[in-house]
């Protein structure tokens, strides 16, 4: 593994996106375990854009204006239903002491904001080639292989933005004034975020 691909990997995971908001949304509403739930869900919606990128799927996105205009209002429309359900207080990121999610729930979740962001298969398609040599023998192995470490460092940094956001639930929670503006925040965060999305050019 290449110091540049880990550093590389490093900027990108912990460059604040959907899925940190989501996990530190977490950590805060619900404590640590949630929040390393949270980031499990985020890591896990990776995977099918490193199969895409790996299979060459992710060429059709490049080159195909409708693929990947499908994907990305899909994509903002689950921004704009995430903030909808935070101010709403029915989603997965209502700001309630001991709010029951299921770990499922909290996962599927996870999994649906990363794998509706179609630039995210176009990251892994320009990304990890750049760190596969022309003449690997093990090219497919290798590229599976990045992408795991890819996977395992976006897991750990999403873990560590929940677990600190947890340690400071508890002053949250002690403040409602706090907590309905946390949720006003959270929601508009996910609108801008879906802005951009909308924006995004291939």
């Amino acid at each position: 593994m290449s110091v540049e691909f880990l550093l590389t990997s490093l900027v990108v995971v912990a460059t604040p996106g959907t899925g940190v908001l989501y996990t530190l949304a977490a950590g805060l509403t619900r404590g640590a375990g949630a929040s390393v739930v949270a980031a499990i869900g985020c890591t896990l919606g990776i995977v099918p854009h490193m199969v895409a990128a790996i299979t060459g799927v992710a060429a059709l996105l490049h080159t195909s204006a409708v693929a990947f205009g499908v994907v990305k209002y899909l994509g903002v429309a689950y921004l704009l239903y995430m903030a909808w359900s935070t101010l709403r207080d029915t989603g997965t990121l209502t700001v309630k002491d001991d709010a029951p999610v299921s770990a499922r729930k909290s996962i599927t979740t996870g999994i649906l904001i990363n794998i509706l962001n179609p630039k995210l298969t176009i990251f892994f398609f320009a990304f990890l080639p750049q760190f596969v040599s022309r003449d690997e023998p093990h090219g497919l192995l290798r590229m599976t292989e990045l992408s795991a470490i890819f996977m395992a460092t976006t897991f750990v940094i999403f873990a560590i933005y929940g677990i600190v956001a947890a340690a400071a639930r508890g002053q949250v929670i002690a403040r409602p004034r706090v907590l309905k503006w946390m949720r006003r925040a959270f929601a508009g965060t996910f609108v801008a975020l879906g802005a951009r999305l909308a924006f995004t050019e291939r």
